[in-house]
C-alpha cells in the first residue's frame, strides 16, 4: 500500500499537470498577478445584459429584428443619445440602419452621391456609431469587447474607438474613410460597425427551446442563431424531433414532414436542407391519388395544388402512426401500448376504439395498412421512405446545424438566480418527482435532466436505436421534461371528428407552479437559492388575448413562450436580465423587412419589470463570477508553484 508521502507527492504531481497549460498563458508571477488584478476588476463591472427568448418555430425574419433592435433596448438608447442631434428623418435612417445593416448599406449605396458628400456621411455615421460603441463597451471589461469586435477589422475599430482625444485630430478618422472609400470598402466597415454595436448590446443570447415547425423556415432561424456571438441554447420538444430526424428516425422523419407540409413550410426542407419532396409526392399522387383527404388541407397558399399537399400529410402521417407503434412495442418501459392505435381500427365498420370507448372514423380510406399488421409499411411506403431517409441522412446542412446545437446546447441553464428550461419537471399531483427511465435507469429530477443531456450529447455522434427512440419519447413521452402531457393526440385530431378524444392532460407541474412551495422545490433541485430564484420555462404558450399573466401567482415562475410564430398567435417575449432590473418585452406583430426598411416599421415591446434590484448586481454576483473567482484560485495555485520552484518562469522579454 502506498505511504501517505507518496500519495501526497501523486497528488501534487497531478496538480503541476493542470498547472502546466495555464503556466503557458502566464509565464510567470507578474503575468499571472496581472490576471489576477484584471479578473478582479471584472468582477466589479455591471453583470452583462442576458436576452431570453423562447419558442421561436421558425419565425427567422421576426428573430431577426426582435435580435437586431435588442427586444426593444437599442432605441431607446440610440433616441436619448441622438434625438436632440439628429433630425427626426436621420434619427430613423439611422436606427434603420442600425436594425438592418446589410439592406440598409446596399440602398444607400446605390443612391447617388458625390465623393465629398460620401465622405461626410461616412465620417457621421462612424463617429455616431463608435459613440454608441463606447457607451456598450463600457458595459464590458477590454477582453471581453475585443472578443467581439471581428477579426479583420479588430485593430482598425479599436483605434476608432479611441478616436476622439486631445492629440488626434479630424484627419484621424478622415484617413481612415478617404482609405476605404478609395478601395471600395466603406460600405463593408458600416456594416460590420453596426453589427458590432448589436453584439455589444447583448452579451448573451439563451433559445429556450423550439427553433423549428409552424413558422416558415427553421433553417433560416438557426442560420442566424449561428451568427451570433454569444448564443446559448437549451433543447425543446420540437427540436429533439428535428435532431431525431436527422439521424434518420421513422417516426420523428415523418412527423417532420406531416407538421411541414400541415403548415406549408415546404421551403425548409428542400430550399434549406436539400431534402426532396418528390418521394413522398409520387406516394401522394399513386397509392392515395383518387383520396379526398378533406381532413389534411393544408394551412396557407403554395405552388403545389392543395389536395396534393394534403395527400401527402396524410402519407406520412400514416407511415408516423406505423412507426409510433413500432417503437412503443420495443420499449415496453414506457408502458405507452395504450397509444398504439392502428390495430384497434375496425376496417369493416370504420371505427375505433381507444381507451375502451369506441369512435367513428371520419376518414375511412387506408390504402397502405394491412389489418393483419397493420404496423409495417407496404412496399410502396417502404420505397418512399428510404429514398427520403437517405436524404435526411445525407443533408450536410442539416447534420452541420444539428452538431451546432448539440455543442451549444443544454437542458437547463442558471443565469442570474434564473432556472431557464424549455417545459416542466415532470411530478405527480402532490408534487413529488417522476422517473423517466434513461439507459435502463429511472432518472428523476436533476438527475433526470443531466442524463438526457448525456444522451443528447452521444447520440449525434453514435446513434443507437435506443436512443433515437429515447429522442421521439422527449418529443411527446408522458414523462418527458419536453413535453409535459399525458398524450398527444395527433391520430385522434386527423380521425376522428369528436374533439373530446382530442383532449391531452397537462402534467401537474403547470398547475402547481403557481405554487410558492412547489417552485421553491425545484429551484433548490437545481441548485438555485429560493429566496430571489425565478423558474422561467416556455413550450406552453400564455394566452396572452385572454388576458393570462406570463407571470404565475407564486410570483416565482414565468412562463415566456408568447406566441411567436404567426401559427400561435404572432406575439412573443423576451425576458431581458439588466444589471439593475429583470424584465419582460412583449412583441407584437412584425410586418415585413420590407416594411422596416422603407418606413422604419420597428417592433416596440410592451415592457413589463418583473425583478428590480436595490444595487446593480454586478459580474460577482453571477454564474460568470464563480468561474473567475475559479480562475484567480487557479493563479494563485500558479504563482505558489513558481514561488516553490515547482515549474519555472519565464522571465519577461
Amino acid at each position: 500500500m502506498p505511504t501517505p508521502i507518496v500519495n501526497l507527492r501523486k497528488d501534487r504531481e497531478r496538480e503541476l499537470a493542470v498547472l502546466r497549460p495555464l503556466a503557458e498563458r502566464f509565464p510567470n508571477v507578474d503575468a499571472a498577478m496581472s490576471e489576477i488584478a484584471r479578473l478582479s476588476a471584472v468582477l466589479t463591472l455591471p453583470k452583462g445584459t442576458i436576452h431570453v427568448i423562447s419558442d421561436i418555430h421558425g419565425e427567422d425574419q421576426k428573430l431577426r429584428h426582435v435580435i437586431n433592435n435588442a427586444s426593444g433596448t437599442l432605441r431607446p438608447l440610440v433616441e436619448n443619445m441622438f434625438a436632440g442631434r439628429m433630425e427626426p428623418k436621420q434619427l430613423q435612417e439611422f436606427l434603420t440602419l442600425i436594425f438592418y445593416p446589410a439592406e440598409m448599406t446596399s440602398l444607400l449605396e446605390k443612391q447617388s452621391r458625390g465623393e465629398t458628400e460620401l465622405r461626410e456621411f461616412a465620417l457621421s455615421t462612424l463617429r455616431n456609431l463608435f459613440e454608441l460603441a463606447r457607451v456598450l463597451t463600457g458595459r464590458y471589461s477590454l477582453k471581453r469587447a475585443m472578443e467581439v469586435f471581428p477579426a479583420e477589422y479588430r485593430g482598425l475599430m479599436a483605434e476608432m474607438l479611441h478616436e476622439p482625444t486631445t492629440e488626434r485630430g479630424a484627419e484621424f478618422a478622415a484617413a481612415i474613410v478617404d482609405e476605404l472609400s478609395r478601395r471600395g470598402r466603406i460600405w463593408n466597415l458600416i456594416h460590420v460597425t453596426v453589427r458590432l454595436v448589436r453584439n455589444l448590446a447583448i452579451y448573451e443570447l439563451i433559445i429556450g427551446g423550439d427553433c423549428w415547425d409552424r413558422g416558415p423556415r427553421g433553417d433560416l432561424v438557426v442560420d442566424y442563431l449561428r451568427r451570433q456571438p454569444n448564443v446559448s441554447f437549451i433543447w425543446g420538444n420540437h427540436d429533439a424531433a428535428w435532431l431525431g430526424a436527422s439521424l434518420g428516425h421513422g417516426a420523428l422523419i415523418c412527423h417532420v414532414l406531416r407538421v411541414t407540409l400541415r403548415y406549408r413550410r415546404l421551403g425548409q426542407i428542400d430550399e434549406g436542407y436539400s431534402i426532396p419532396w418528390t418521394p413522398l409526392e409520387h406516394l401522394a399522387r399513386t397509392v392515395y391519388a383518387n383520396d379526398p383527404a378533406t381532413h389534411f388541407m393544408p394551412k396557407g397558399e403554395g405552388l403545389r395544388p392543395a389536395v396534393v399537399v394534403a395527400r401527402m400529410q396524410k402519407a406520412a402521417a400514416v407511415m408516423q402512426f406505423k412507426f409510433e407503434g413500432q417503437a412503443i412495442a420495443r420499449n415496453p418501459e414506457w408502458e405507452m401500448d395504450h397509444r398504439r392505435l392502428l390495430h384497434h381500427i375496425d376496417f369493416t365498420k370504420g371505427t375505433i376504439t381507444i381507451d375502451g370507448v369506441t369512435h367513428e372514423l371520419r376518414d375511412k380510406n387506408f390504402p397502405t395498412i394491412d389489418p393483419a399488421n397493420p404496423y409495417e409499411l407496404s412496399v410502396e411506403e417502404k420505397a418512399c421512405f428510404d429514398r427520403i431517409r437517405h436524404s435526411f441522412l445525407n443533408s450536410q446542412k442539416l447534420s452541420e446545424h444539428m452538431h451546432w446545437l448539440v455543442s451549444h446546447g443544454a437542458m437547463y441553464l442558471r443565469r442570474d438566480d434564473n432556472l431557464i428550461f424549455h417545459g416542466c419537471v415532470p411530478v405527480d399531483a402532490h408534487g413529488e418527482f417522476l422517473p423517466m427511465i434513461i439507459d435502463g435507469e429511472p432518472c428523476k429530477g436533476r438527475a433526470m435532466f443531466d442524463a438526457i443531456e448525456k444522451m443528447l450529447v452521444r447520440v449525434i455522434d453514435r446513434p443507437a436505436e435506443k436512443d433515437l427512440d429515447l429522442l421521439w419519447y422527449l418529443w411527446s413521452g408522458p414523462h418527458s421534461p419536453l413535453f409535459g402531457k399525458d398524450r398527444i393526440t395527433t391520430f385522434e385530431r386527423d380521425f376522428i371528428g369528436d374533439k373530446t378524444s382530442h383532449h391531452e392532460t397537462k402534467n401537474p407541474y403547470f398547475a402547481l407552479i403557481h405554487e410558492a412551495w412547489f417552485c421553491d422545490k425545484v429551484l433548490e433541485e437545481f441548485g438555485v437559492a429560493p429566496a430571489h430564484g425565478l423558474i422561467v420555462n416556455g413550450h406552453v404558450p400564455v394566452k396572452i388575448e385572454t388576458g393570462e399573466s406570463p407571470l404565475k401567482r407564486s410570483g416565482k415562475a414565468i412562463t415566456i413562450d408568447g406566441a411567436f410564430s404567426a401559427a400561435y398567435g404572432d406575439h412573443g417575449y423576451t425576458l431581458v436580465l439588466e444589471a439593475n432590473r429583470s424584465f419582460l418585452a412583449r412583441h407584437h406583430h412584425f410586418e415585413s423587412v420590407e416594411a422596416a426598411i422603407r418606413d422604419g416599421v420597428d417592433i416596440v415591446p410592451s415592457v413589463t419589470n418583473i425583478r428590480l434590484w436595490e444595487k446593480p448586481r454586478r459580474m460577482a454576483d453571477t454564474e460568470r463570477g464563480v468561474e473567475f473567482r475559479c480562475q484567480i484560485e487557479q493563479l494563485e495555485h500558479l504563482i505558489e508553484a513558481y514561488r516553490n520552484n515547482d515549474l519555472c518562469q519565464t522571465p519577461a522579454q
